[in-house]
């Protein structure tokens, strides 16, 4: 009776599961942006590498969050992590209606689960009113029936076994078919819970909070160990994540183009990248994500680099068998440098010719040029290399030559 009474006091945390790419952080800003429940929230975001890039998005779009950051699995290795920051938490969060945790992509949710069961002083503080699964209708089937090493579970399966609700997301990527192939294997691992299906992550955040779904004895109907504490989750060694950070700003468009050849060549392997750059030229940040061969980034206007803040770049790249070294190469040969033409420079622009022109402006739109051909027209030089921009040659010209990239717009993904 003591812990039942103790419950309607204890103010409630929900939390957000689904393996990378999900859709997790855009169900996050979707609730906190709601003007339907008039709720305060305090989150704690749990990002698997080391440089936080969802931590700087929620913070710009929710002023009024409360907002902890946990670097590393929360599931294992930082799980002290989240009690510490509970704890921390309960004499911030009055005028608070609830806590959410967003868990990294790889966590198992049990485990985080089993944290408001086994502490005595967050029993007193919380209760956990239910897991919410966030599933990627195009990539789930792929990750569900990955081989693992001997050993490591399948955080597909966790996630999906111990929801309360699952939102079925990015429906408007694939077939009915295959909905119906993922719908059935969902309800292979969970029976119980509510399936609803969304597109980027909408959804009544009435279906999601305050539901007081999370039922101990079925969580230990279905795993016996639940309370185990010396129970350890065991992740798969070949999936590591590369973090880059810096002070300075990107070219975005050469950015883009050397992600369309990581795509080509690891896209299979490569389960999330996402990143918060400066782009030189631009007031507004490029906020990017993408999952295997999926893409998506823009300057959007919420987030501008204030005069205060330093200009600097973010990314995090997670998958197996990375190579770190090359990818870090990869991104800092996009850092921007010194450029080798100024304005008034006759020069010749690849335009599927070589077509000889004027340089008019520097860094305009985020293009390293802005060029007046002689035949009237204007163009960009998107990245300043000879493939792209070059100087201008004696007499007719060399030949032209294709380049090796399209343009990024017409890249896949």
């Amino acid at each position: 009776m003591e812990l039942a009474a103790n419950q309607q006091t204890c103010l409630p945390v929900t939390i957000l599961t689904g393996f990378l790419g999900a859709g997790k952080t855009t169900l996050l800003n979707h609730i906190l942006s709601s003007p339907d429940h008039g709720m305060r929230f305090a989150i704690i975001e749990n990002e698997f590498g080391e440089v936080g890039v969802d931590e700087k998005v929620i913070k710009e779009t929710s002023e009024e969050q409360f907002i902890e950051v946990i670097n590393g699995c929360i599931c294992c290795t930082v799980r002290g992590d989240l009690s510490k920051a509970l704890k921390r938490l309960r004499d911030k969060t009055s005028g608070f209606d609830g806590v959410i945790i967003e868990t990294t992509g790889l966590a198992d949710p049990a485990p985080v689960a089993q944290t408001f069961f086994v502490d005595e002083e967050l029993r007193r503080y919380y209760k956990l009113d239910g897991i919410i699964t966030v599933v990627d209708a195009k990539h789930f089937l792929e990750h569900l029936h990955e081989e693992k090493p001997e050993g490591v579970e399948n955080e597909c399966v966790e996630q999906v076994a111990f929801a309360d609700r699952i939102l079925l997301n990015k429906c408007d990527l694939v077939d009915e078919e295959t909905i119906e192939q993922v719908y059935k294997a969902i309800r292979g691992i969970n029976s119980n819970a509510d399936i609803i299906r969304t597109q980027h992550s909408q959804v009544e955040p009435s279906k999601l909070i305050n539901i007081d779904a999370f039922s101990l004895d079925k969580a230990l109907e279905m795993d016996p160990e639940f309370l185990n504490t010396e129970s350890e989750h065991q992740h798969d060694l070949t999936v590591t994540s590369a973090s880059i950070r810096f002070e300075g700003e990107l070219n975005h468009q050469q950015l883009r183009m050397w992600l369309s050849e990581l795509q080509q060549n690891t896209a299979k392997d490569l389960f999330r990248y996402k990143g918060v750059l400066a782009v030189k030229g631009m007031p507004e940040k490029f906020v990017f994500q993408g999952v295997h061969m999926l893409f998506n980034g823009s300057f959007d206007p919420r987030f501008r680099w204030s005069r205060k803040e330093v200009r600097e770049c973010r990314l995090v790249f997670i998958g197996r068998n990375l190579d770190k070294k090359a990818l870090e190469k990869g991104v800092m040969d996009c850092k921007v440098g010194v450029l080798r033409f100024k304005v008034g420079d006759a020069v010749e622009a690849n335009c599927e010719e070589w077509i000889q022109g004027t340089v008019i402006k520097l860094w305009d739109e985020g293009n390293p040029y802005r060029i007046r051909l002689h035949n009237g027209e204007e163009c960009f030089g998107p990245v300043d290399t000879d493939e792209f921009v070059r100087k201008s040659a004696v007499g007719s010209g060399m030949a032209w030559q294709p380049t090796q990239h399209g343009p990024w717009w017409e890249q896949p993904g």
